[in-house]
């Protein structure tokens, strides 16, 4: 790659997505700014050089082929796909309706697949790329009240593990990015839903979790500014990372779930260990 690239960037117009934005343009790099509202995207970003602002639902494919085949006839190439755009449905599982749940897959897990799949040849044909996923602390641990979105995120994590393995022989690095709570626009009324269906044996429990949620928006420890500064500085690395954990809270949560699974292990490895299948022993004639 040369040092200027073409960063096509979905959930543009607001939030971390936003951010991830300004900081690429300030750093000298194209970029193609995606989001279902062009008009507000454009408005959000304001005007650039090598900036291209299209209009993208990732849970559209024909929409994100479109995208890609207008920053390819525009900038001729595409090195750094970001897979930000997200949205929050929380809720305890039983409570969250079927289609609040599609929704939830259709955004957070599908939605990235979709342009995922339609930058995949562009990126192989260079045999050179970069492929950023956000994740969240929520695609390492599951947490009460946000059953669908650490779904989501969990899909994320073993699609990308795997997806980075298919795509290295081509020169395309797959990084999964995990931020712990950023002060982003995520927990706005925009971006979150909650349940639809009310079940009293939930009913304190969901008050103190509505409470929690509504009350933190805007009180998150992480600077999204730093973070996608940061999402530069590994995405030049001569060697980027697998996974990048950002911020404080969660290296403490990643470093909790190594403790989990090492008691999981310790815990039952007599039990995992004996369950080889034993052959028959054949028997010998006389």
């Amino acid at each position: 790659m040369t040092d200027k690239k073409v960063w096509l960037i979905t959930g543009a117009g607001r939030g971390l997505g936003l951010d991830i934005t300004k900081a690429v343009l300030a750093a000298g790099h194209a970029v193609v700014a995606t989001g279902r509202n062009q008009e507000k995207v454009a408005q959000a970003i304001g005007e650039a050089d090598d900036l291209l602002v299209l209009t993208l639902d990732i849970t559209k494919p024909a929409e994100a082929e479109a995208a890609v085949k207008a920053a390819v006839e525009r900038f001729g190439r595409l090195d750094v796909l970001v897979n930000n755009a997200a949205n929050f449905y929380a809720g305890f599982f039983e409570e969250l309706s079927s289609e609040q749940v599609n929704q939830q897959l259709a955004t957070g897990l599908i939605g990235p697949m979709n342009v995922t799949r339609a930058v995949l040849p562009v990126l192989r044909r260079q045999r050179s790329g970069q492929i950023i996923t956000i994740s969240s602390m929520a695609g390492l641990v599951g947490f009460e009240f946000g059953s669908a979105y650490a779904a989501a995120k969990f899909g994320l994590e073993g699609w990308m593990r795997s997806l980075l393995v298919e795509v290295a022989p081509f020169g395309i690095a797959a990084i999964t990015v995990n931020p712990g709570f950023f002060r982003t626009e995520l927990l706005t009324e925009e971006s979150t839903n909650f349940a639809e269906h009310h079940l009293a044996d939930y009913d304190e429990r969901r008050t103190g979790q509505e409470a929690f949620y509504k009350g933190y928006n805007g009180q998150q420890s992480g600077d999204p500014t730093k973070l996608a500064q940061a999402l530069l500085t590994i995405s030049d690395a001569a060697k980027p990372p697998r996974r990048f954990l950002a911020g404080a809270d969660m290296l403490g949560a990643a470093e909790q779930v190594l403790v989990d699974l090492q008691a999981d292990i310790d815990a039952y490895r007599e039990l995992s260990g004996s369950l080889a299948y034993n052959e028959p022993v054949a028997s010998i004639g006389n």
